[in-house]
């Protein structure tokens, strides 16, 4: 099994493998060439982010400056949306959901590393698979942790720190983040 194997499966990989030091070289050179073209020619930008993506929806904006390690595990939704300032670490899977809107500064980290200081500094890490569902609001300056599933037409409140699963509508805030409120339609 390859080390990117390894690092999409959750599996410890060795983050200075050839291979993945190429994936990030070449993730920071579309997004260099992204940050260079200008506001009004969105249909370029488009073309990068479908190169650096997984998958994307047809119909979806990103705001610069926006970054990723590897950007080829983000999996874009249609119509969805991400203000100024977001990073996406993306050694595993990210799953952005159809409709969502990341506002500015929000950050999602798949990659982690273990808690045993020896095993730690050994260079090893791993990663966890973020799913963000349909109709999501995530607030300014959230941080999305590794592993953590947030349910369908659900709001994380600005600042928050999601280190556990969110269910469908509701409404969710804080340091750690919990559920404040349900949402009904």
């Amino acid at each position: 099994m390859t080390e990117r194997e390894k690092m999409v499966k959750g599996l410890p990989y060795d983050p200075y493998d050839k291979e993945l030091v190429r994936g990030k070289r070449r993730a920071r050179e579309i997004l260099r060439r992204i940050a260079e073209i200008p506001e009004d020619k969105e249909r370029q930008r488009k073309h990068f982010f479908k190169e650096l993506f997984a998958e994307t929806g047809q119909k979806f904006l990103i705001e610069n400056p926006f970054i990723c390690d590897y950007g080829s595990n983000i999996f874009w939704g249609e119509n969805a949306y991400a203000n100024f300032g977001c990073i996406i670490l993306d050694a595993a899977p990210v799953y952005i959901g159809k409709n969502v809107m990341l506002a500015p500064a929000v950050k999602i980290f798949t990659a982690t590393h273990p808690v045993e200081f020896e095993a730690r500094n050994s260079g090893i890490e791993f990663a966890k698979e973020i799913r963000i569902g349909d109709n999501v609001w995530i607030g300014g300056g959230a941080i999305i942790n590794p592993g953590v599933t947030i349910g369908n037409n659900s709001v994380i409140g600005s600042g928050s720190v999601v280190t556990r699963d969110i269910p469908e509508n509701v409404v969710a805030a804080g340091n750690p983040c919990r559920i404040i409120r349900e949402i009904k339609n």
